[in-house]
């Protein structure tokens, strides 16, 4: 089973660049303190780690 993570968006997008704003997207993020459960696979890892500087990332229960 693989481990649940919750990945909030903590930085607003203004001045990012379109491959960041098109990850935040992907992830399922809209809005600035938005919230959102993932597995965590290689994918979605490296999707977080891409926008590291904008998301803050915690286990989920």
């Amino acid at each position: 089973m693989a481990k649940k993570v919750q990945i909030q968006l903590k930085k607003s997008l203004i001045g990012s660049n379109q491959t960041q704003r098109q990850t935040v997207k992907a992830l399922g993020l809209k809005k600035t303190n938005s919230v959102v459960t993932q597995e965590l696979t290689p994918q979605i890892e490296g999707m977080i780690h891409r926008v590291r500087h904008l998301v803050e990332v915690t286990d989920a229960e």
